[in-house]
């Protein structure tokens, strides 16, 4: 039975990712997605897009809005965008989307099980049936826009799909994963992710087994006309119910901004502390990417946290946007120069890996590792002077966002004078 692993608030945005960072996007997402495929496996990599918290960081780290519901559309899309390409190779395959693109989801899958030998119309049944449990098994006022269904050569899949609530301005993610899976009724959810909206109808839930046999029973042995009659004999007394783990909760602000108290600082610290400890000049021979300075090594120490971190290491997804900024300026704006180095390093890394030299990938992975020796004792800048600091050489690190380039300082003092 699929395990739920948490919950999370997420604030509903509206707006598009640019052309400028989606492709970005895409590409970054590609390169960490081989990673994990490489050292971890293609299961791995479904059991991190199931985990909300993860998916949150992965998200972030790759430029989007570290907070709001516009995450899982701009992963999802990315993803699309940059494993389709790759899907004979990795073995891996993004169906579906937002809107009209969801209603896509089961021919998709169907066309791509005659290519890859899986059950296509099998999983394209799994398809409806999530959706139609999320929609109307799980009555939580949120209504389904999103839909996407990842899958893999041997027909293992993971499923993200989210719903909005146009009243609360809220979202609700929800993620199921196919391994362990008995049962499409009862506690399917790998998590779902959502404020707490008060009272729900989740026909789903372990406890509520009861009601579905006792509906089905009514309907067999009175026919919908007598239900109603039915109702006063009931046995008003609780009967005793299977009880469920309280869940890791998430919650993400409504505050677009990124603050102190969103980050973890002594993990930034360590990761800090290592990007400066691997001596970038040497950092850069070793990785034969002309170019990499410091900055890019701070980037790259946060996504191999992605790439290597154990799940309790996703519970600040807003840590994970100090690699590359947001697009909306917060933390700051994207470091594009930063960001396509990081991108290049990747891809140079993953190269050699395709060529039997895993020497390059196991030096971002040391990287992590270091991260999370030094974080104990590792000391560095306040959050304030960090960003500040940030915001500063914008211009230098090729500074964009949603508002356009960054100008130079001296530009910026003229502009306010």
């Amino acid at each position: 039975m699929a395990k739920r692993s948490g919950s999370a608030d997420l604030p509903l945005h509206h707006g598009r990712v640019p052309p400028w960072l989606a492709s970005r996007m895409a590409r970054l997402g590609t390169v960490i997605t081989e990673a994990i495929v490489h050292h971890y496996g293609r299961d791995e990599f479904l059991r991190r897009l199931a985990h909300p918290y993860w998916f949150q960081s992965f998200g972030a780290v790759m430029g989007m809005d570290w907070h709001s519901s516009g995450i899982t559309t701009a992963v999802v899309g990315a993803l699309k965008r940059g494993l389709t390409p790759r899907a004979k190779e990795l073995g891996l395959h993004v169906c579906g989307g937002r809107g009209s693109h969801s209603r896509q989801t089961p021919h998709e899958l169907v066309a791509i099980g005659e290519r890859t030998g899986f059950d296509g119309v099998a999983l394209a049944r799994a398809s409806r049936l999530v959706a139609k449990v999320d929609s109307a098994a799980v009555q939580d006022g949120f209504d389904l826009y999103l839909h996407g269904f990842i899958v893999t050569d041997d027909g293992q899949w993971v499923v993200v799909q989210q719903g909005m609530n146009g009243e609360s301005k809220t979202a609700r993610r929800y993620h199921w994963l196919s391994q362990d899976l008995r049962s499409f009724v009862e506690t399917p959810h790998s998590a779902i992710d959502g404020k707490n909206q008060g009272e729900i109808v989740n026909l789903t839930d372990v406890r509520a087994k009861q009601s579905r046999a006792g509906q089905l029973e009514l309907l067999h042995d009175f026919g919908p006309d007598r239900i109603v009659q039915q109702l006063s004999a009931l046995n008003p007394k609780p009967a005793p119910v299977e009880t469920e783990p309280m869940l890791p909760h998430l919650v993400m602000p409504a505050h677009h901004d990124v603050r102190s108290k969103d980050v973890m600082m002594r993990r930034l610290h360590g990761a800090l502390a290592a990007a400066a400890d691997a001596a970038p000049a040497d950092f850069a021979d070793l990785l034969l990417v002309p170019g990499v300075g410091a900055r890019t090594v701070r980037s790259l120490a946060l996504v191999a946290e992605v790439v290597h971190g154990a799940p309790h290491r996703f519970a600040d997804p807003a840590r994970f946007s100090l690699a590359h900024g947001g697009k909306d300026r917060h933390p700051y704006p994207v470091p594009t120069k930063v960001l396509d180095e990081t991108i290049g390093v990747l891809k140079s890394a993953l190269g050699s890996a395709r060529l039997g030299n895993d020497e390059k990938l196991d030096a971002i992975r040391r990287l992590d590792s270091q991260a999370r020796q030094l974080e104990a004792h590792a000391t560095g800048p306040s959050f304030g002077a960090f960003t500040a600091e940030e915001r500063r050489r914008s211009f230098e690190y090729g500074g964009r966002s949603v508002f356009g380039w960054e100008p130079p300082p001296a530009a910026k003092g003229r502009k306010t004078s």
